[in-house]
């Protein structure tokens, strides 16, 4: 019953990032990486805009790395441990999409 609540509630909360002109578009985001998407919208959104990481021009994975366990230790992140392996897929695929020719990724908002 908590796994429930809790992903409802991450849903709404990145649904309203969505609605503020943050972040993605969901539908541009592959069905698999969706949950990691909303992980990444609702844990990042706390200290940040999602615009920070998306626009940020990181392309390599240790870099990544790097820089989410920064995130994940200030203060109310709330960024655990079991979240990253998440946050790394979803920032992973998001800036090789992006690299790509055709920009891979529609809807940055």
């Amino acid at each position: 019953m908590r796994r429930v609540v809790v992903l409802g509630v991450t849903i709404l909360l990145g649904c309203a990032a969505y609605q503020r002109g943050e972040g993605l578009d969901p539908a541009t985001v592959p069905s698999a990486l969706r949950p990691d998407y909303e992980l990444f919208a609702q844990r990042c959104s706390r200290c940040h805009s999602l615009s920070r990481p998306l626009n940020t021009r990181i392309s390599s994975e240790e870099h990544w790395r790097v820089y989410v366990a920064r995130m994940r230790r200030m203060p109310g992140s709330g960024i655990a441990p079991d979240d990253v392996p998440a946050l790394l897929r979803f920032l992973n695929w998001y800036s090789a999409a992006r690299r790509s020719p055709d920009g891979g990724v529609g809807g940055t908002r």
